[in-house]
Parts: structure tokens; sequence; C-alpha cells
């Protein structure tokens, strides 16, 4: 089942920028808001000026043009009148054309007021004094345009400080971010030859201080517990191995010495093959306890003929496979594999001895190599009795043995060559052979 990983730096990129632009953009509605108004404002106040002008001023002098200016410069029409007579107007008469100023004046009640006419809406004025009339007008598009040219000026400025913002936050997130990696490098340096306490960089990061602790906690008992094994596994190996080195002694003596009794001979040697199995039992889990598929650099390691081991295995099984009657077809290619000879050798011997163990009487087994772009693999096959797939998906555990198998064994030795392959960078797969057995598959890296 895949697990699905998250990276913590970029979620905590993505809510720093994040926050920064629910803030921006909010600032960005008050702004838009702020400046409306004031848009507004300053724009309601030029009208007011321009109507103040026409009414006070003498149109004659430099006044006239400032109107005119004001009035070219923000798009506001206007027109003065004394009763029905039209005194001036603007000189763009367009914007007044499409107005009905008798019923603009009879509507309007206050100074200023808003209308809809033509699909837009207007802004107007209207002033008295003396007799004289003012109109001042405006299309409020030209209000819009202002105040969107400053939103557009002031959301560009927030978009540059915005990706500014997410560098330096990217680049300091990522400076902190390297004292995790490199406490993390500090824990995968962790194997059993050194399980000291961990030291963190300088200044110590609060946040992790309980995290490391609890990992010194945790590398000082896995230190204890492997100093406990590896006690256990001496005085395991001298005790166990004394007496049955002294067994296997006497059981030789009493073989020579009733060697003339058929019966007791019998019965010597059973009792031999028991101490034997026993035996191999005890260095099998000797050899279990000493292998660490995590620390592969350092297995000494050598360039190693495939045919060579093979040809090796398959005479130190001779008489097994004689006595069997197996038929063995031995199809290798002159393939290399770095590794260590010694392992390999244990590796291929125990599954050559299972598929021997499990075949028919005048049975066959098939060895053969294949080699791939950056892989080579090495198959085993037997035609002995069908694996079920319960069989299948526990092979490989330690001490387990199929229910009903008729083959003496300590269930060892399928996960002590898990453990070798693994050690060399491969692995190692199970499944039913073609000719009706079991098919043990090794998959090793090239050697290049």
């Amino acid at each position: 089942m895949s697990q699905h990983t998250v990276s913590l730096q970029s979620k905590l990129v993505k809510s720093s920028v994040l926050s920064s632009v629910l803030a921006g953009s909010l600032a960005l509605i008050l702004l838009l808001a702020v400046a409306s108004y004031q848009t507004m404002q300053v724009h309601d106040e030029i009208m007011d000026e321009i109507a103040d002008m026409l009414l006070r001023e003498d149109l004659r002098d430099h006044a006239g043009n400032q109107v005119d200016e004001l009035s070219e410069q923000f798009h506001i029409g206007y027109q003065l009148t004394l009763d029905d007579l039209i005194l001036t107007t603007s000189e763009d008469e367009d914007d007044l054309s499409q107005l009905n100023l008798p019923q603009l004046v009879q509507t309007s009640t206050d100074s200023f007021s808003f209308h809809w006419h033509d699909a837009q809406i207007w802004r107007s004025y209207i002033a008295q004094e003396d007799g004289l009339q003012v109109i001042v007008t405006q299309p409020l598009k030209y209000r819009f345009k202002e105040i969107a040219a400053t939103s557009l000026g002031y959301a560009a400025i927030l978009l540059v400080l915005w990706l500014l913002q997410w560098a330096i936050v990217h680049f300091m997130i990522g400076r902190q971010f390297k004292r995790i990696q490199q406490l993390s490098q500090q824990i995968a340096a962790k194997n059993q030859h050194d399980l000291s306490a961990i030291v963190p960089s300088q200044p110590e990061l609060k946040e992790l201080q309980p995290m490391v602790q609890q990992l010194n906690k945790l590398l000082s008992r896995v230190e204890q517990s492997l100093i406990a094994e590896q006690r256990f596994t001496a005085d395991a190996s001298h005790e166990l191995r004394s007496p049955l080195s002294a067994i296997q002694m006497r059981l030789q003596v009493l073989k020579r010495k009733y060697q003339q009794q058929p019966e007791l001979a019998l019965d010597l040697e059973q009792i031999q093959r028991d101490v034997s199995r026993g035996t191999q039992v005890l260095e099998n889990l000797l050899l279990l306890a000493r292998l660490d598929p995590t620390d592969e650099q350092s297995l000494n390691k050598s360039a190693v003929s495939v045919q060579t081991l093979m040809n090796e295995v398959l005479q130190s099984l001779a008489p097994f496979i004689q006595e069997k009657n197996i038929h063995v077809l031995i199809d290798i290619q002159p393939i290399q594999v770095l590794g260590n000879a010694e392992l390999l050798f244990s590796c291929l011997r125990n599954l050559v001895d299972n598929a021997v163990r499990y075949a028919a009487p005048q049975g066959t087994i098939w060895i053969k190599t294949k080699t791939h772009e950056f892989t080579q693999e090495i198959c085993i096959a037997d035609n002995g009795q069908t694996v079920t797939n319960e069989v299948l998906a526990r092979l490989g555990e330690r001490f387990y043995r199929a229910l009903g198998s008729k083959t003496q064994g300590s269930g060892l030795g399928l996960s002590i060559c898990k453990k070798i392959i693994e050690l060399h960078a491969g692995k190692i797969e199970f499944a039913r052979a073609e000719q009706g057995g079991l098919q043990v598959r090794i998959v090793l890296p090239k050697n290049n």
C-alpha cells in the first residue's frame, strides 16, 4: 500500500505566502474602497470649483482658460445660463447634448446627483446664484477608469512583492531545514557499530529537542539490546557447540566400537544425523543473527563467477543428488556478480539443497542464468509437489515449513538466503515452476 508524502518545507512556504496573499488581497480591497471614495471626492470638488468659477469669475480672463483646461482634463461638461439664455458652454458639447437638461434641472433636488442615461451613469452638479444657473456633468466611466488604473498599479506592486516574498521565504525556510537535513543524515549514519548519542547542530532548535532526546534514548536501548544479543550469541555458541562436539566424538568412538553390530550401528547412524542436523541448525541461527541487510558497505565483496560457484555447490551436494537419482539440467552463462563468495555459496547451496529435497525421486532440477541491461538473474526450479499460494506467501519466514512436508529441515535456509541476497542489493522471488514444483529467482545488479 503506497503512502502519500508531502513536503513540510513546501507547506510552510505555501502557508506563509498564502497568508500574505490573503492579507494583501484584503488590503487591496480596502485600498480600492478608499481610492474610490477619494476619487469621487476629488472629482466632485473639481466640479464644484468649475461651477464656482463659472458663477463668480470673469470668464473673459484667465479664469475662462482654467475652466476649459479642467473641463478637458477631467472630461467634465458645463453650461451657464441666465434664464433661458445660454451664456457659455463647454467646448465639447457632446456630453451635454446627450442629456435632457430641462428635465435634469426639474428632477435634481440636491446639488450633486446621479443619472442613468444612454446605458451609463452620469454625475451632475447644479448651482444657482443671482439668476445664473450652472450645470456641470461628467460620465462616471472616467472616474472608474482612474480607479481601475490606480488598482492595477497597486495590484502589480503586490504581485511583485508576493513573488519577492516567496523567494525570500523559500530561501529562509530552506536554510532552517538544513538543520533538519543534517539531523536526518546523522540518524541515517547510525548502525550497529555506532549507536552513540546524536549531537544536534548549534544553536539547537527548541522544537527538535524532544525528538532528539527520544532518539538518543532509543539508540541507548538499541545499543544495550545489541550488546546483550552479542553476549547471548557468544555464550550460546560456546555452550551449544561444546556438548555437540563432545557427542560427535563419542559417537565416532561408539561407531568404531560397535561396527560389528549392524542394528546398533544403524541406531548410532541415526543419532549421528540428528546431531549433525542440530549442529546445522545452530550454525544457521548464528549466521542469521550476524547478517544485517542494511550493512552492505562492511561486506567484503569481489568479482565472483556464478558458473564456478554453482559447480562447487553441485559437487558438495553430489551424494544427495545421486542418492535420489536427480537429473540436473544446467544452462549457465559465463557471468560474474560483485559479492561475497562464501555467503553466495551458502545461499546457492541452500537453494539447490532445497530443490534436491523437494524434487520427486528421479526428478529434475533446472538451473539457468539470464542477463538483462542492468541486472542478471539465477533461476533454480524443481518438479516437486505443487506449491500453494499460502506457502508461497510465507516462504522466507524464519522456521516456516509447509505442513505435510516429509523432508527434514529447520525452516531457516530460505530466510538466510533472503538476507544474503539483500546484503548484495538484490532480491529473491518465489513462484510456481512450470514443471510443477518451486521456482526461486535471484536478481542481482550487473557487475560493471
